[in-house]
């Protein structure tokens, strides 16, 4: 069974940090592409980072403050995520995409509540 298990999500304050991390079991294959997405209620889910075949993506609303990493030994990703605004308040979830046995595979995390508040 493939699991994506989340944690780090918190309350802070305004400028703020705070390290995410998502670990993935039961993935046959390594993940071609891990990363992280963020929603808040009545809104799509967006990308907030993501490592695509060895290559990082961020948004311009994270960019130069988020920062993502892959531990490929662990099938695990980080989000460090630096001068957190209000606006970064949201529901955060990790993502795994790949291949295994010629079929494509897309596993979600159940998510990590992050409040940013003074």
């Amino acid at each position: 069974q493939v699991q994506l298990v989340e944690s780090g999500g918190d309350s802070v304050q305004p400028g703020g940090s705070l390290r995410l991390s998502c670990v993935a079991s039961g993935i046959p294959f390594s993940p071609n592409t891990m990363g992280w997405y963020r929603q808040v209620p009545e809104k799509q889910r967006e990308l907030v980072a993501e490592v695509r075949y060895g290559h990082t993506n961020y948004p311009d609303s994270v960019k130069g403050r988020f920062i993502i990493s892959r531990d490929d030994d662990k099938n695990a990703v980080h989000l460090q995520m630096n001068s957190l605004k209000v606006e970064d308040t949201a529901v955060y979830y990790c993502r795994a995409e790949g291949w295994a046995g010629g079929r494509g595979y897309d596993y979600w995390g159940q998510g990590t509540q992050v409040i940013v508040s003074a």
